[in-house]
């Protein structure tokens, strides 16, 4: 083969369309075009101020690059999703948000304060502006459904029994759990753990909810009901609520804001129903779920 592309002086040089092409940076290194060639980045008016924003940031494990260079910004006031293929980058972008992981380089604003360069006491004090609900809930197999629920309070207030047990059964109630409040852990279904970690995560009436995959291993029925449930207490309670997923029925139930995570960049993001009518190609086959497009077994 390696004849057929020697070339003498007399007989010239390779035309431009038979030689092989690629793309270099200055310095250069092969470029990300390809990589990267679906990833517009845009970022559509949401109409609200950004409760919380991901700056340029960078996160590595060993070789292996999470998040390379992430821009996003996760309104307030409104159910944000951010969705991608499994093992993308999502749960991560959870830890950096509460500082339980802080990023290589760039910068993670909630409220517009940087969370890797709070003092300790003061990061503290902000995780308390968090709810979160687990993939499984969570919720401490040596404690009944009240205990659990209480658990927050406990530890993070001062308010009495009477308070408490006020806010606790009140929180139950509203997640459809009141009167199992003295029910074990291993007593409880799925959608019921997941139930009750939705009730934990509300009871310090925190401004901003997380949602680690809370559909994962619950049936079409009892997701569709989670959801429900997720949009009728933040029509009720408000602030800002953001989804970890990647199950499109999900998103297409409770999403106000989608943000599309793929290869540790936004792919894509903006109000949801202007995102189910993106132009590009990766948006168009992950949320319509097709097999054909940029998306592979990869």
């Amino acid at each position: 083969m390696a004849e057929e592309y020697e070339r003498t002086e007399e007989q010239g040089e390779l035309e431009p369309e038979d030689q092989p092409t690629q793309v270099v940076d200055d310095d250069g290194s092969p470029e990300e075009q390809d990589e990267y060639q679906y990833h517009v980045g845009q970022q559509r008016d949401h109409g609200s101020e950004d409760a919380i924003e991901f700056i340029d940031v960078k996160k590595s494990f060993g070789r292996n690059t999470i998040l390379n260079g992430l821009n996003l910004g996760i309104p307030d006031n409104m159910i944000s999703m951010i969705l991608g293929p499994s093992g993308t980058g999502k749960s991560v972008c959870i830890k950096h948000m509460v500082g339980l992981l802080y990023p290589d380089e760039g910068d993670v604003l909630v409220h517009g304060e940087s969370v890797p360069n709070m003092a300790d006491d003061d990061l503290f004090e902000m995780r308390k502006k968090f709810g979160v609900l687990f993939q499984d809930g969570a919720l401490f197999g040596s404690m009944n459904l009240y205990d659990n629920v209480a658990f927050p309070l406990r530890q993070h207030t001062d308010k009495g029994e009477d308070e408490i047990a006020e806010i606790v059964n009140r929180r139950l109630k509203e997640v459809g759990l009141g009167g199992a409040d003295d029910k074990m852990p291993n007593e409880l279904s799925g959608g019921m753990r997941k139930r009750a970690g939705f009730a934990r995560a509300l009871v310090l009436d925190p401004q901003i909810v997380l949602f680690d995959e809370p559909d994962s291993g619950l049936d079409p029925v009892r997701t569709a009901l989670l959801c429900e449930l997720i949009k009728e207490i933040h029509d009720e309670n408000g602030g800002c609520y953001v989804v970890i997923t990647h199950d499109i029925m999900s998103a297409r139930r409770v999403a106000e804001y989608i943000a599309i995570l793929w290869k540790g960049r936004i792919v894509e993001s903006g109000p949801a129903q202007e995102l189910f009518n993106s132009d590009n190609q990766f948006v168009r086959q992950f949320l319509s779920g097709e097999a054909k497009g940029p998306l592979g077994m990869e």
